[in-house]
């Protein structure tokens, strides 16, 4: 069984196919707008340095999320691949789609998980991140490649809402963001990319 009480930490990093920096990055205290050609699509990971659904522990594990949306779309929902780490059991998988995909609430519904309309699918899948600076990197299987370039620096606080305004992070242009997953298929290169941590809760 999972838990009303749940907790995940550790770092976060993403790309999308925007021009750095983002514009849906706060920076400074400018709010974020729309995005740089009409329609977002990128990929999101987290990697859990430690982490609990009630007895369930969820250190160690990752998620990744592939994510598309339309500016021009009445509410711009969010349609979405989540993948979970292949080496969790089925609990930690299922408390790792409940969290993320904000069935849970706290954090995630509160940053990002309230945007998701359409969920394609939830696939168990062998995940490697690289979140170490200047070499980030989120390969999914055969099907997801993203590859950072190094950072784009900015004179001032650079913040995304999904990780969390309160946790301002590095801009980085991204050499690489490539899915094969249908229906979230792109490649494109020279783009935009963030990475900062991430701490989100059941009380969040």
């Amino acid at each position: 069984m999972t838990s009303t009480t749940w907790a995940v930490s550790g770092s976060y990093f993403e790309a999308c196919n925007c021009d750095p920096i983002c514009p849906c990055r706060t920076v400074g205290q400018r709010p974020g707008g729309r995005s740089t050609y009409g329609v977002c699509f990128g990929t999101l990971s987290w990697c859990i340095s430690f982490g609990h659904d009630g007895d369930v522990d969820l250190s160690g594990l990752s998620v990744v999320m592939s994510v598309r949306y339309f500016d021009d779309e009445l509410g711009s929902p969010w349609e979405i691949i989540l993948y979970v780490d292949y080496d969790a059991d089925q609990a930690q998988r299922d408390s790792l789609a409940k969290i993320f995909l904000g069935r849970a609430g706290g954090t995630p519904l509160h940053n990002f998980a309230a945007a998701i309309g359409t969920v394609h699918a939830v696939r168990p899948v062998r995940i490697s991140l690289e979140h170490a600076r200047n070499r980030e990197r989120i390969v999914v299987d055969q099907i997801v490649d993203v590859r950072a370039a190094g950072p784009f620096e900015s004179d001032e606080t650079v913040s995304c809402g999904i990780p969390g305004l309160d946790h301002p992070g590095q801009e980085v242009r991204s050499e690489l963001l490539r899915s094969d997953d249908l229906p979230l298929v792109w490649d494109v290169r020279n783009r935009c990319g963030f990475t900062t941590d991430f701490s989100y809760s059941a009380e969040g």
